[in-house]
C-alpha cells in the first residue's frame, strides 16, 4: 500500500527565551547567507532538546532529522517523555507550524485534534463550533449538515449543544472536538493526548472510532498518548522520540518495551555490598531485576502484563543439601506493605547442592498493581533459618496503566493499590 504521509529530514529549531527568530542582527545574518547561497549559519548550532540540563546555547533543536512514512489505513503511535518533541512533530504534520528543515508530503485532507478545544471559539455554541470547525477542515455546509446528528450523538453533549463552549467542562470540550475531527472524513487524523481528559467510557468509544476509521474506512491515524494501554490496543506500529530524536521505529509492543525500559534508570545490581542485613549468610541476595516476558530488563511495567522477578543469590559455606525459601514483599514508597510472597507459600521447593551463584525467578503472569511507584524488599531462609534479610530495598519499579482487564476498558481505579477481576453471572 502506498505512503499517504512522508516526513523527510524534519527538524525544528527554537531560540530559547525569545519569540520569533531572534534579534535583528541574526535576521540580517540569515539574509546575507541566503544572498550568497550559503546555509543558514544558525542551523550549525543548537543544543539537544534535553529539558533536564541547563541551557548553554541560544538555540535548541526541538526535533532533529526525523524520517518516517505512514501508509494508508495505518495507525501510527508516537510515544516519548514530556518534552520529547511529540506535539511539535504533530504541529508540523498538521501545518500549524513549519519545519526549520525538511519537508512533509501528504495525500488528502488532515484533521487535527492537538489539544482540548483546538479551533473552538468559546463564545459560540457547540453547534456553531461544529460548523466553524468543519469549515476550517474544508467541509461544505451541506456535508457538515449531513454529519451533524452523528457528531452530536457521538459527543454525548446533546443537552448542551446550543450552549456556549466556554461553559463546557474540559471533558465535554474534548468529546465534541474529537467527534468533529473524526466524523468529517479526513484522510489523515492527527490526535494528541485527547484521551487524557476523557472518562473510561469515552476512551473506549474514541479508540473504537479510530479503529473503525483505520480498519473499516482505510483512513490513517497518528496517535500521541502517554497511556501505553491505549497505544498498545490501537497502534500496530510506533515511533519513540527522545530529546527530539527518533530512537525507535517498529512494532508497538517492542516500542513500548523500549520506551519503558529507558524511561527510568535501572536499579544498580550491588546488593552483595549491603552492610545492613541479618542472617547466617549461607545464601545472600546478590542482585535483583524485573524482566518482561521477552527477557528485557525493565523498571516500568504495564499492569496486567506478565513479568519475572529475578533474584541472583550467592551460596557459600554450604555443608549439605539445603532448602531455600526466598520471599519478597512489595511496598509503597512510604513503606506501606502491599503484598508478600515466599516460594513455600505455593509448596514450591528450591534445593541447592553446592556453593556458587544461582538465579531464582518468580513469574507473575498478570500484574495486579495499580499505577504508581513501588519498592521491593527481600528475605531468605535456608533450612528454616534466616539466611539473609537486607534492611534496605532490593529495588524499585513503576507501574503504568495497562489493559489489565483485557477488554480495552482501562477502568477507573482511584487510589486503590490492587486491581481485581471476577467471573460475573446472573441467576434467578
Amino acid at each position: 500500500m502506498s505512503a499517504i504521509l512522508k516526513a523527510e529530514n524534519i527538524s525544528k529549531q527554537y531560540r530559547l527565551g525569545m519569540v520569533g527568530t531572534g534579534t535583528l542582527s541574526h535576521d540580517l545574518n540569515r539574509i546575507w547567507a541566503s544572498i550568497r547561497g550559503k546555509e543558514d549559519p544558525y542551523l550549525k548550532v543548537g543544543a539537544v532538546n534535553d529539558r533536564s540540563i541547563k541551557a548553554t546555547e541560544d538555540y535548541v533543536w526541538a526535533l532533529r532529522d526525523i524520517n518516517f512514512e505512514v501508509k494508508q489505513g495505518e495507525v501510527l503511535g508516537i510515544i516519548g517523555k514530556n518534552g520529547a518533541g511529540k506535539t511539535t512533530l504533530l504541529k508540523i504534520l498538521s501545518r500549524v507550524t513549519s519545519p526549520t528543515t525538511g519537508s512533509i508530503k501528504t495525500k488528502g485532507r488532515i484533521a487535527s485534534l492537538l489539544e482540548v478545544g483546538t479551533g473552538f471559539h468559546p463564545e459560540l455554541t457547540g453547534r456553531e463550533n461544529i460548523f466553524m470547525n468543519g469549515a476550517v477542515l474544508g467541509m461544505t455546509k451541506s456535508e457538515i449538515k449531513r454529519k451533524l446528528d452523528e457528531i452530536i450523538d457521538f459527543s454525548g453533549c446533546e443537552m448542551y449543544i446550543d450552549t456556549p463552549v466556554k461553559r463546557y467542562s474540559s471533558g465535554m470540550t474534548v468529546r465534541l472536538g474529537f467527534a468533529v475531527a473524526a466524523h468529517l472524513e479526513p484522510e489523515i487524523l492527527v490526535v494528541d493526548e485527547v484521551l487524557a481528559v476523557g472518562d473510561a467510557e469515552f476512551q473506549k468509544k474514541a479508540i473504537g472510532k479510530m479503529q473503525d476509521l483505520s480498519i473499516g474506512q482505510g483512513r490513517t491515524v497518528l496517535f500521541v498518548s502517554h497511556n501505553m494501554a491505549s497505544v498498545k490496543s490501537l497502534c500496530s506500529r510506533s515511533i519513540v522520540l527522545e530529546n527530539g530524536i527518533s530512537v525507535y521505529d517498529g512494532a508497538t509492543e517492542d516500542a513500548i518495551n523500549y520506551y519503558l525500559s529507558n524511561e527510568q534508570e535501572i536499579i544498580p545490581e550491588d546488593l552483595i555490598s549491603i552492610k545492613d542485613r541479618s542472617g547466617t549468610g549461607i545464601v545472600k541476595f546478590q542482585s535483583f531485576h524485573i524482566e518482561h516476558s521477552n527477557g528485557q530488563i525493565i523498571a516500568n511495567i504495564l499492569n496486567g502484563d506478565p513479568i519475572k522477578f529475578s533474584f541472583k543469590v550467592d551460596v557459600s559455606n554450604l555443608t549439605n543439601i539445603s532448602n531455600i525459601d526466598l520471599g519478597f514483599s512489595i511496598h509503597t514508597p512510604d513503606d506501606e506493605l502491599i503484598t508478600v510472597l515466599y516460594n513455600s507459600y505455593q509448596n514450591k521447593t528450591i534445593q541447592v547442592r553446592e556453593n556458587g551463584e544461582y538465579i531464582i525467578q518468580c513469574v507473575i503472569p498478570d500484574l495486579s498493581l495499580n499505577e504508581g511507584h513501588y519498592i521491593v524488599k527481600g528475605r531468605i531462609e535456608c533450612d528454616k533459618v534466616e539466611s539473609d534479610w537486607p534492611k534496605v530495598p532490593l529495588g524499585k519499579f513503576n507501574v503504568v496503566k495497562g489493559d489489565f482487564y483485557r477488554t480495552g476498558n482501562l477502568g477507573f481505579n482511584g487510589k486503590s493499590k490492587l486491581l481485581i477481576k471476577g467471573e460475573w453471572d446472573l441467576k434467578k
